[in-house]
């Protein structure tokens, strides 16, 4: 399987790319505004990519509830940063931003990819990646960003989930961007209760039939501490075994926090994966 980012092509048969998380919020779920002084955030950016980031993922509003911000408080947080970290590196660059406009400007000064935890709502999105020649990235929501939603139900979870991913990626098909661009997020925490995102977790092999790039984000998530009864801070080895078992079940981008503890994961499992079909090539002869 092939994922294009921008210039860049990847072979993810065996091999999970790492996407390392920047948030230029002062209220993100995890970092809490750690990096939200622009050194901090630009350090932290040099930081993942000396730890194996092979791109990066620009967020400028926290996917749950808090402060209204509006497009043009998001543009001034992330345009420039994402610009400053055109200048910097060569590495793919994704926005990760529900917002056509926000995506738009953000394309212009040098984002590759639109990562939209919306399923794309706003009618306009898909047709400026199109347009700018961006990947994008289909998430399943139950409702919508910033939405409280602590009592999901669903009829078939998985079932559910699948008919959504493959709504968004054929639209985003449809819409004008390759398939080799559309990757698909089960959305673990977005309307999932705990027991539920650990489903989704298991049924990852499902998820990446569909035939699409199957993009994990369970990094430090909330189901992660909920499950192993511990503080947000201390589950760095529970998102380590997300890693492992959604990479051994065909997740080939892995969104991180800690890149360089993602990194080491990724390419063991390649390893793995790639002499693990070697011995089934050689028994099948």
């Amino acid at each position: 399987m092939i994922l294009d980012l921008g210039t860049h092509r990847f072979d993810i048969t065996h091999r999970a790319l790492v996407m390392g998380i920047l948030n230029r919020t002062p209220d993100s779920f995890f970092d809490a505004g750690e990096y939200w002084d622009f050194d901090a955030f630009l350090a932290k950016a040099q930081q993942l990519v000396d730890d194996g980031a092979d791109f990066l993922d620009v967020g400028g509003v926290k996917a749950g509830p808090g402060d209204e911000v509006g497009v043009e408080e998001e543009l001034e947080r992330v345009v420039p940063a994402i610009e400053a970290l055109r200048r910097r590196f060569d590495v793919p660059i994704s926005v990760d931003t529900w917002r056509a406009e926000v995506l738009r400007q953000s394309i212009a000064v040098g984002a590759d990819v639109g990562n939209d935890i919306s399923g794309f709502a706003d009618p306009d999105y898909l047709a400026v990646a199109a347009a700018g020649g961006a990947s994008v990235v289909a998430t399943h929501i139950r409702l919508s960003p910033r939405v409280p939603d602590p009592d999901p139900v669903y009829g078939d979870l998985v079932a559910e989930v699948c008919s959504f991913l493959t709504d968004r990626a054929e639209r985003a098909v449809a819409a004008g961007i390759p398939r080799a661009r559309v990757v698909i997020d089960a959305g673990l925490d977005l309307g999932k209760t705990a027991p539920m995102s650990l489903e989704l977790l298991h049924e990852s092999d499902t998820l990446a039939a569909l035939g699409y790039p199957l993009l994990l984000s369970a990094s430090n998530k909330r189901f992660l501490f909920e499950l192993l009864e511990t503080d947000r801070r201390d589950i760095a080895s529970g998102t380590t075994a997300a890693h492992t078992i959604g990479i051994a079940k065909g997740c080939r981008v892995i969104r991180a926090h800690d890149v360089q503890a993602g990194r080491r994961v990724a390419d063991l499992m390649a390893e793995i994966l790639a002499t693990s079909a070697l011995v089934a090539e050689g028994g099948q002869g």
